[in-house]
């Protein structure tokens, strides 16, 4: 292992995964911290379930992690968050990243959720989805961190404990040199963090150069962009085709979506206007979660048998703000994260081996129901989104999707990956 990754929720780490693998390195990405040895890989992504945990659990289980990566060989720590810097004021995006660095016995690292082919970009310090300020996306009415302020400086310089800087753009365009002056002089200045400016892949590139003596790197999926070409000139990788396919598993394809996002309201609208679907009444979960699951898997085994099906939680902004409003947000969260996992694990135990799925945390709740342990990851469906191959028996083909992430025909497209 080189690179030792650690990724605050599983479609994030599949993400990761997807950049490191296509971009030349061997990657695995294990679901928790592996209990045995670690797998023969270039690159590993320890996918944790801590972005909306309690920021003192989330830094216990990043140090875990990190500690983990570090006993088996990884020469450098990258820090995976959305690229939307999903995080509150008290977290958890920041005390992690100050734990690591502690851990790490370094004092500099940089901030860059920017992902350009997904429309994330940076420009002084300010995060823009689209052709918008953070703040004024959809993001802004995220269920459970809802981002209001697109300066990240601002937003990350209230989490952290150590002064926040900025590399903007007119130095990010001068290339990796400049960058690593930059660098530099922040950390002569007493920054713990900087933000950095990104535009296009290009600026990445540089970015991810710069970065090479960096002990931690902190980022989207996109900052990962620079990092192969570090290892292959220093002689560490050979140089190497991106992702194979995968062994096909077959059978039937169910739909499980959890996410809220913008986007997948509009991929569930598309794919139910073709395909069987069926969505999760919260009230008929909190009366009876046991029926109300059994019916939902009635429904789906049966039309399984005619075609692909969708099981979705998703909903527009009132009627979720609705739902927390009736049974408290923590509450609904569990609720219906149990209700998809227990559906999962029912499929599966009716020869259900392809799996797409819609969100951070649903994804989390499925792969842990199916008892997921490591994934292979093969050629990419959308941005920031491949398809993968579970390890173990039995094998399971699965697409874990962010929620932002894909285009309004994802879920067919996905599923067709998967056949």
């Amino acid at each position: 292992m080189i690179l030792g990754c650690i990724a605050d929720d599983f479609t994030g780490a599949t993400d990761l995964a997807n950049t490191l693998t296509r971009r030349g390195m061997h990657t695995v990405q294990t679901i928790g911290i592996p209990k045995g040895a670690a797998p023969e890989a270039d690159a590993v992504v320890v996918a944790l379930k801590s972005r909306t945990i309690p920021a003192a659990d989330a830094v216990a289980q990043s140090l875990a992690a990190c500690r983990w990566l570090k006993a088996n060989g990884a020469r450098q720590i990258f820090f995976k968050y959305c690229s939307t810097f999903d995080s509150t004021d008290e977290g958890n995006i920041g005390p992690v990243a100050d734990a690591l660095l502690k851990e790490l016995e370094s004092d500099f690292t940089i901030a860059c959720p920017a992902f350009p082919e997904n429309g994330r970009t940076i420009y002084l310090g300010h995060l823009f989805v689209g052709g918008e300020l953070l703040s004024d996306s959809s993001m802004k009415n995220h269920p459970l961190t809802p981002m209001r302020d697109a300066n990240l400086v601002r937003v990350l310089g209230r989490q952290s404990q150590h002064k926040v800087g900025l590399v903007p753009y007119k130095t990010v365009k001068q290339g990796a040199p400049a960058i690593a002056e930059a660098y530099a002089a922040l950390a002569a200045q007493g920054i713990g963090h900087a933000i950095v400016d990104a535009l296009e892949d290009r600026d990445l590139e540089h970015i991810g150069a710069a970065s090479s003596a960096l002990p931690l790197i902190t980022g989207g999926s996109g900052v990962a962009i620079g990092l192969p070409q570090n290892y292959r000139t220093a002689r560490l990788i050979p140089k190497r085709e991106g992702a194979s396919p995968l062994a096909k598993v077959g059978g039937p394809g169910i739909v499980l979506s959890g996410s809220c996002s913008a986007a997948t309201l509009g991929q569930v609208e598309r794919f139910a206007a073709k395909h069987a679907a069926q969505a999760i009444d919260p009230q008929a979960l909190a009366n009876d979660q046991e029926k109300t699951v059994a019916a939902l898997l009635a429904w789906a085994i049966e039309k399984l048998k005619k075609g692909p099906a969708l099981i979705y939680a998703s909903a527009a902004p009132d009627k979720v703000a609705a739902v927390q409003a009736n049974f408290g947000r923590e509450k609904a969260g569990e609720m219906i994260e149990h209700a998809i996992a227990k559906l999962a694990s029912g499929l599966a135990a009716q020869g259900v081996r392809r799996f797409v799925i819609a969100g951070g945390e649903t994804s989390g709740a499925v792969v842990s129901a199916l008892k997921v342990e490591a994934l292979e990851i093969g050629p990419q469906i959308a941005p920031g989104v491949p398809t993968c191959l579970s390890y173990g028996s039995p094998r399971y083909a699965l697409a874990l999707k962010s929620g932002n992430f894909g285009g309004p025909d994802f879920f067919a497209e996905a599923l067709e990956a998967l056949a």
